[in-house]
């Protein structure tokens, strides 16, 4: 797969999604998918992500660069849209989106698919797994781009489902690199022994996961399993992202081990 050309796509999505939802003048409609956000911080949120990526690839950083720092984000010097830039302490913020705003979303975005398109993907930089490499940073943005873009165009109607091919990267990318990190962050229950199959329907997709104490061993053996979920790609993505429920998969076998995954993989 093309990551910078799926990452360029989604981007242009995520955009055409959030000006659906804004208009001059109008309260920042709320996101259903991220509860407690707006469109507004939904905009600040995955912006600043990209202006902190751009700083770590464009210094070849390697270490963590402080995310406190609001000089990294490059915000504009109008106190309208400093207004509208999001705090936890005052989310939701329902304050109409200016446009100066959207526009230093774009500049960012266009910004770090040129470092994405430039940058070899080998080249060592700091990130908050063990894989410590441009690349990390390449996958991990693209599928975050998805879901935001799934999440701007749910607070006006239908968001379409993920590509095919990027969902069935997202899967084991989650098993493999978010749900270690999740349960760190989150200091989450050792596991004792569950055993999760998540099948695809629409690809050759199979992943058994199993969870004993913090050791988490992910195969496709096709051995038992005490839980099945079934879906499409798309669909096993945006559950293991917390976008939907389970009754959209097809589920068999010990029900109760549904709910538990998010007590074992909290979501962030």
């Amino acid at each position: 797969m093309d990551h910078v050309a799926r990452f360029h796509s989604e981007v242009a999505a995520f955009e055409a999604a959030i000006h659906r939802a804004i208009g001059a003048g109008r309260p920042a409609p709320l996101v259903p998918s991220c509860p407690g956000w707006s469109v507004s911080d939904l905009v600040g949120h995955l912006g600043g992500v990209h202006r902190y990526v751009a700083h770590i690839l464009r210094g070849a950083l390697t270490a963590a660069p402080d995310h406190t720092d609001r000089a990294l984000y490059g915000l504009p010097s109008d106190p309208v849209v400093l207004a509208a830039w999001p705090m936890p302490d005052r989310a939701p913020n329902l304050e109409p989106v200016p446009p100066a705003l959207t526009d230093w979303f774009t500049e960012g975005a266009r910004a770090l698919e040129d470092l994405f398109r430039d940058t070899d993907p080998d080249v060592p930089v700091w990130t908050w797994s063990t894989e410590q490499s441009a690349a990390f940073w390449l996958r991990t943005q693209t599928i975050e781009a998805a879901v935001h873009r799934w999440d701007a165009e749910g607070a006006t109607g239908e968001p379409a489902p993920m590509d095919p091919e990027l969902a069935a990267d997202a899967v084991p990318h989650t098993f493999d690199v978010a749900a270690p990190y999740r349960r760190a962050v989150r200091q989450a229950p050792p596991g004792t022994g569950e055993r999760y199959r998540f099948r695809q329907t629409d690809g050759p997709g199979d992943w058994t996961v199993h969870a004993e104490g913090d050791l988490w061993r992910v195969g496709s053996d096709g051995g038992p399993a005490d839980v099945e979920l079934a879906g499409t790609a798309s669909d096993l993505m945006l559950f293991l992202w917390n976008r939907i429920p389970a009754s959209a998969l097809t589920v068999s076998g010990n029900e109760y081990l549904v709910s538990r995954w998010f007590e074992l993989v909290p979501p962030i």
